[in-house]
C-alpha cells in the first residue's frame, strides 16, 4: 500500500497536469532579490530566497519562490519599484525546485547554520556566536569582529553591519539560528 502512495505522489509531481502552485522570480543581481524580497514582504506576500535549480541558466544565485496565485499583483508591484524581474517562472516538476539555501549542522554543544555561502556558528548553551564563516565578501572579517563573542539576542543584527550578499546571508543563518536557539 506504501509503495502505491508513494509512486501516485512521484507520478503526480512529475505530471504536467499537477497543479503548480508556486513560481519562480528570476533577477539579475542579488542585490535586486533582497529589495524585491523586502518589498513583497511589506506588502504582506509570503516569499521565500532560495537558490535557483539548475535548470535556470539566467540570473544571479538566488530566486525568490512566491505564491503563483498572487503572480499579476506581485509583478505589478515590482515594476512599480523599478524591480521587474527577468522572469517569473512556474515550479513546474521535481527539476524545476529551488535549492534550499540553508543547512543546519548539530555538533553537540555547537549549533551550525548554513545559509548560501555563510555559515554561523553558536554555543547552545551560552548562546555565544563562535564563529562566522565563509564567503568572500570584503566585509566578512569585519562581520565576524562585530559578532563572534556576542550572545544572540545581545548582537546587532548583520544586515545592519554589513550590505553585502554575504551579510545578506549572514542575517537568514542569524534569524534561523535565533528560531532555533529559542528555548
Amino acid at each position: 500500500m506504501a509503495f502505491w502512495t508513494f509512486w501516485r505522489r512521484k507520478a503526480e509531481a512529475a505530471s504536467p497536469s499537477a497543479p503548480v502552485e508556486d513560481g519562480l522570480l528570476v533577477f539579475a543581481h542579488t542585490s535586486e532579490v533582497i529589495r524585491a524580497e523586502a518589498v513583497l514582504q511589506e506588502a504582506g506576500i509570503t516569499v521565500a530566497v532560495m537558490g535557483p535549480p539548475p535548470e535556470i541558466q539566467s540570473g544571479c544565485d538566488l530566486v525568490i519562490r512566491f505564491p503563483l496565485m498572487r503572480q499579476l499583483e506581485i509583478l505589478r508591484l515590482l515594476e512599480e519599484r523599478g524591480l521587474a524581474p527577468l522572469e517569473a517562472v512556474p515550479v513546474r516538476g521535481p527539476l524545476l525546485k529551488p535549492v534550499d539555501l540553508f543547512q543546519v549542522t548539530d555538533f553537540g554543544r555547537y549549533l551550525m547554520v548554513r545559509a548560501a555561502n555563510m555559515k554561523l556558528t553558536v554555543d547552545k548553551e551560552t548562546r555565544e556566536i563562535v564563529n562566522v564563516s565563509g564567503g568572500g565578501c570584503p566585509d566578512v572579517p569585519y562581520l565576524a569582529a562585530r559578532l563572534v563573542g556576542r550572545r544572540l539576542d545581545e548582537a546587532p543584527r548583520p544586515r545592519e553591519l554589513g550590505h553585502t550578499l554575504c551579510g545578506y546571508a549572514l542575517e537568514l543563518a542569524f534569524t534561523k539560528l535565533k528560531r532555533r536557539c529559542s528555548w
